[in-house]
């Protein structure tokens, strides 16, 4: 389904094509901190429409995924990275979608501190 979403101050936006019945939520030091939930999509669904140049990013631990804040509000909506086998990927921030009813969801968590 395609969905619109963004940041908290609306300085980036981006449309997606994401499938959102298996989130994911993680406990890595990082994400468990941050408390999003994850919805991964090949990176060829996702157009960010507006706010490249407000975007900062952040990478730690493997430094393989692009951990990307607005320079503004310091959300971070999205991250852009690569699945095992290479494809490049979005990982969107549900809780940044337009009109998703997070009630509806249920995310699998996954173990990302074991890795």
């Amino acid at each position: 389904m395609r969905y619109q979403g963004g940041c908290h101050c609306g300085a980036v936006r981006y449309s997606v094509d994401v499938d959102l019945e298996n989130p994911i939520t993680c406990n890595c030091s990082y994400c468990s901190k941050r408390g999003s939930i994850l919805a991964f999509t090949p990176l060829d669904n996702f157009s960010l429409e507006k706010g490249d140049d407000s975007l900062t990013e952040y990478r730690f631990n493997t430094n393989t995924i692009e951990h990307l804040f607005c320079s503004s509000c310091g959300m971070e909506s999205f991250a852009r990275g690569a699945m095992p086998d290479g494809t490049k990927m979005a990982a969107v921030n549900v809780r940044c979608l337009d009109g998703v009813d997070l009630n509806g969801l249920k995310p699998q968590e996954y173990d990302g501190r074991a890795r």
